[in-house]
C-alpha cells in the first residue's frame, strides 16, 4: 500500500517527528515484539501457486482447539448458517455508509431493523446505528453524560479492565476526571460507590455481568446513582440480556456492549461491533447516526438518517465524539443473527450458557484446590483458584485440545458458553484431576 500513499517520505517523517517517534515501526511500540515479523520469509520468484502453497503450509500451524473455556469479553457461540449466507451477499459486502437515503433504503432499513432489536434487547427507547466496539460505546457513553456542572465520572473497577483503559483514555482527552469504585466480592462495591458520590458527579458506569461473571445488584445501583442526580450506564452482555432484568427495567439511563455474541465469530479481526441505546431523554446526546422512519411524497414507507447531520461532530470546537463510521456491516450481522434466533432462540442460547456454566462450576471445584472465589450467582463466567502454576496448566491443557481459562490476579477466570458439551466439561474436569496428581 505504500505506493497509494498520497504524502511524500519527507512528509511522512515530519509526520512522525510530530508524534514524537523516528520510524513507523515505532507506532507499533505497544505490540509485543514476540507478535511482530521482519518478513515471511517467502523466497523471490514464486508463481502464485507456489506462494499459496506456502501459506496453507504456514495456516497449518495455527493450533485449532476443540473445547473452548475463555470468555473475558469475546465469547464462543454458535452461528446459524442463514448469518453468513446474507450477509455475504455482494450488496452488502460492498455497501458503504448511507450518504443518500434516496440511493440507500436497503442499507438505511437494516440499520433501523438493527436499532429496532438493540431496543428489544436492552428494553431502552432508541439505539444509534453502532460504533467501533463495546469499549468505544462506553467511553463514548461517558462523554454523552458530561455537562459544564459534573464533570466527573465513576467507574467500577470490575468492569472489564481493557474497557476501564478506554473510557481512561477518552477522558484523559476530554479532561474529565474518572474515578475508579473498588470491586469487592467480585462486584461493585456499594458502600465505596455512596462515598464517591456527590453533585459533581455525571455518570456512573458499571458491568452485568462483571467481569468476573458475578451478576450485579443493577437496580440498587441505578437507584442510588439516581439519587445523587447523576446518570447510569449500564454495560451488558447481550446474549445475557436475554434473561436478565434489562436496562431498561433496572432503570438505566444508557446501555452499552459489546455486539460479537451476535453472530460475529472470535476470529472476525478488527473491531466488533459497539451497540449504544439510551432512554429517549437521551436520544440527542446519542454520538453517530441514528435511522429514523417515515414516508415519501406518495406516503410510502421510507427510511432517512434522523435527529443529527451525517457529520454532526464536525467541527472540533464543539465537538461530543468522534464517532462517524457506524460498522454497518457488523451491525447487519447482528441483527441477521437476532432475527434467525428470535426471542425465544435467544432465551435457549442464554438458558444454555446459564445452565451448563453452573454444571462446569460445581465438576471444576470439585476437584482439589480448584475453589470458588466469589460467591453469588452468575451468569457464565466465574473465577476459580489455580493450585499449580497457570501457565504450565494452560499448556497442560492446550495439549489436549483445550483452550483454558483466562489467569487473571487472584485465579482463573472461567467461560461457558452453549457451544460447550457435558462431555467437554467431563473431559476438562478428568484433565484437571490428571494435572493435580
Amino acid at each position: 500500500m505504500g505506493s497509494y500513499v498520497p504524502s511524500t517520505q519527507a512528509e511522512r517523517q515530519e509526520m512522525l517527528h510530530a508524534v514524537g517517534v523516528n520510524t513507523l515501526d515505532e507506532l507499533y511500540g505497544a505490540v509485543p515484539k514476540e507478535m511482530m515479523i521482519d518478513s515471511l520469509g517467502i523466497p523471490q520468484g514464486k508463481s502464485e501457486l507456489e506462494v499459496s502453497s506456502i501459506m496453507q503450509e504456514m495456516a497449518g500451524e495455527n493450533r485449532v482447539f476443540s473445547s473452548i473455556f475463555r470468555g473475558a469479553g469475546a465469547y464462543h457461540h454458535y452461528i446459524p448458517s442463514i448469518v453468513k449466507s446474507v450477509t455475504g451477499k455482494e450488496e452488502f459486502i460492498t455497501a458503504y455508509t448511507p450518504y443518500q437515503a434516496e440511493i440507500s433504503q436497503g442499507i438505511l432499513q437494516s440499520i433501523f431493523e438493527y436499532q429496532t432489536m438493540i431496543c428489544e434487547l436492552t428494553g431502552m427507547d432508541v439505539s444509534n446505528a453502532s460504533v467501533y466496539d463495546g469499549a468505544s460505546a462506553a467511553a463514548e457513553a461517558v462523554a454523552m453524560c458530561k455537562d459544564r456542572k459534573r464533570q466527573k465520572a465513576l467507574v467500577s473497577q470490575s468492569a472489564n479492565p481493557m474497557v476501564i483503559q478506554t473510557i481512561q483514555t477518552y477522558c484523559e482527552g476530554a479532561d474529565t476526571e474518572l474515578v475508579l469504585i473498588p470491586a469487592k466480592d467480585g462486584k461493585t462495591d456499594l458502600d465505596a460507590l455512596t462515598a464517591q458520590l456527590d453533585d459533581t458527579v455525571s455518570c456512573v458506569y458499571f458491568a452485568q455481568p462483571s467481569f468476573f461473571g458475578v451478576i450485579e445488584d443493577a437496580q440498587a445501583i441505578c437507584q442510588l446513582v439516581h439519587a445523587h442526580g447523576a446518570k447510569a450506564i449500564m454495560g451488558v452482555n447481550p446474549i445475557a440480556c436475554a434473561i436478565l432484568p434489562t436496562p431498561g427495567e433496572c432503570g438505566a439511563d444508557i446501555a452499552v456492549g459489546e455486539g460479537q455474541p451476535l453472530g460475529m465469530p472470535l476470529s472476525f479481526g478488527g473491531p466488533y461491533l459497539g451497540f449504544m441505546a439510551a432512554t429517549s431523554a437521551m436520544m440527542r446526546k446519542l454520538p453517530g447516526r441514528i435511522v429514523g422512519q417515515t414516508t415519501d411524497i406518495e406516503g410510502k414507507r421510507a427510511f432517512v438518517l434522523t435527529l443529527q447531520a451525517r457529520e454532526q461532530h464536525i467541527r472540533r470546537e464543539k465537538a461530543s465524539s468522534n464517532i462517524c463510521s457506524n460498522q454497518a456491516h457488523c451491525a447487519l450481522t447482528a441483527s441477521v443473527y437476532m432475527a434467525a434466533m428470535g426471542g425465544e432462540g435467544l432465551k435457549q442460547v442464554a438458558g444454555q450458557c446459564y445452565s451448563k456454566a453452573h454444571y462446569a462450576c460445581e465438576k471444576i471445584t470439585a476437584v482439589s484446590g480448584f475453589g470458588r472465589v466469589y460467591e453469588g450467582d452468575f451468569f457464565h463466567e466465574f473465577v476459580t483458584t489455580c493450585p499449580t502454576d497457570p501457565q504450565e496448566l494452560m499448556e497442560c491443557l492446550e495439549q489436549r485440545g483445550i483452550l483454558g481459562p483466562l489467569p487473571i490476579e487472584g485465579g482463573l477466570l472461567w467461560c461457558v458458553t452453549e457451544m460447550n458439551s457435558k462431555a467437554q466439561i467431563d473431559a476438562l474436569a478428568a484433565c484437571l484431576e490428571e494435572v493435580g496428581k
